[in-house]
């Protein structure tokens, strides 16, 4: 199914690596949805914005969360491109 894209579950609060979701990627680094609801909704209770913001800040929480996030998958993703040149 070379167009489909696939549903990753589990990045964030489940624990999955970088490394573990890489392998979801089609060697263009597209080809998957990473979802990580929890570790974005709950940040504030997490390392290491638990500590740097806590429940009263949550939104700041999250919003780090989510850049964090885009980061990662953008050096995932590169790094599958990289290898395909």
């Amino acid at each position: 199914m070379p167009n489909a894209y696939f549903l990753v579950p589990g990045f964030g609060a489940q624990r999955a690596s970088l490394k573990n979701i890489e392998r979801c990627f089609n060697q263009d680094g597209y080809g998957a949805i990473v979802n990580s609801s929890r570790g974005i909704i709950y940040a504030y209770n997490l390392s290491p914005w638990k500590e740097k913001y806590g429940a009263r800040q949550w939104e700041c929480a999250v919003e780090e969360a989510v850049i964090k996030m885009n980061k990662d998958l953008k050096d995932v993703t590169g790094k599958i491109k990289e290898k395909k040149s």
